[in-house]
C-alpha cells in the first residue's frame, strides 16, 4: 500500500518547551493506524503539527507525496485531511444541520460522497436533533456531530484525537462500530484513544510514543501479544 501520510524526524515546540523529538510515523491508503501513549507524551501535539496548528521546526510531513510542513492549516484541510479534534469543538451557536453545512464539500471528487443524508443514516440521533444548537447536545451527540462534520469534508485521511474520551460505554461502542465500518469501506484513519483492547482488534498498526518520540510500533497481533510493552508505556 502506498503511503498517504508520512512524518519523518518531526520536532515541535510550544515556545521554549520542545514536545516532539524526531517523531516519525506513516499511514497507508485504506489503513487504520493508532497513536498511543500516556497523557502528556505528545500525541495531540503530533496531530496539531500535522494539521499546521503547531509549526514543526525540523523534519518533514508528506501527504500524498507533497511536503505540507509549512502550509497553513486551511490549505492542509483542503488537501483532504479531516480532523475530529480533542474536545469536539463544534459550533455551539449553530444547529446540527448548520454545523454540517458549514464544512460540506467534495474537493477530492470522491465517488458517493458524504452528504447530510448519509451522516444521518450513520448517526440517526443527529437526524432527530438536527434543529438543536450544538450546545444543546449531550457529549456523545457532540462527538457524533464532530465526526460527521469531518466526514462532510470527504477527507482522504480522517484524524480523530481522543475519539471516545469521556463518553458512556454505549456511545463508545457505537462510535467504534462506525469507525470499523468506515475502515471496511476503505477510509484511511489515524486515531488517538486509550481503549487498547478495541483498537487492537480493529486497527492495522500502532505507534506508542513516550516523551515525544516513537518507542514501539507494530501490528495489532504484535500489540496484543506484548503485555510487557502495554504495561510499560500504556499502564496507569
Amino acid at each position: 500500500m502506498a503511503d498517504l501520510l508520512r512524518l519523518e524526524g518531526i520536532e515541535s515546540s510550544y515556545g521554549a518547551s520542545q514536545v516532539l523529538f524526531g517523531m516519525s510515523l506513516d499511514v497507508a491508503e485504506g489503513e487504520m493506524v493508532t497513536l498511543l501513549g500516556r497523557n502528556g507524551m505528545g500525541k495531540t501535539t503530533t496531530i496539531r503539527t500535522v494539521m499546521g496548528l503547531v509549526r514543526a521546526h525540523a523534519g518533514s510531513i508528506d501527504y500524498q507525496g507533497e511536503n505540507i510542513r509549512d502550509l497553513p492549516s486551511f490549505k492542509i484541510a483542503k488537501l483532504g485531511l479531516g480532523l475530529v479534534p480533542e474536545g469536539r469543538q463544534i459550533f455551539p451557536n449553530l444547529s446540527v444541520r448548520e454545523n454540517l453545512v458549514a464544512t460540506a464539500g467534495n474537493r477530492l471528487g470522491t465517488e458517493n460522497p458524504w452528504t447530510m443524508e448519509r451522516v444521518f443514516a450513520l448517526f440517526p440521533e443527529l437526524r432527530e436533533r438536527q434543529g438543536n444548537m450544538g450546545n444543546q447536545l449531550s457529549g456523545g451527540e457532540q462527538q457524533m456531530l464532530a465526526i460527521s462534520r469531518a466526514l462532510m469534508t470527504n477527507p482522504g485521511l480522517l484524524i480523530l484525537d481522543e475519539a471516545t474520551e469521556g463518553l458512556a460505554p454505549l456511545i463508545r461502542a457505537e462510535i467504534w462500530k462506525v469507525l470499523e465500518m468506515l475502515k471496511s469501506e476503505g477510509q484511511s484513519i489515524l486515531v488517538i484513544d486509550k481503549n487498547v483492547d478495541i483498537l487492537s482488534r480493529i486497527a492495522d498498526r500502532h505507534y506508542i510514543i513516550e516523551k515525544g518520540c516513537v518507542v514501539w510500533t507494530g501490528s495489532s497481533a504484535d500489540l496484543r501479544a506484548n503485555q510487557e510493552i502495554q504495561h510499560r508505556y500504556l499502564g496507569v
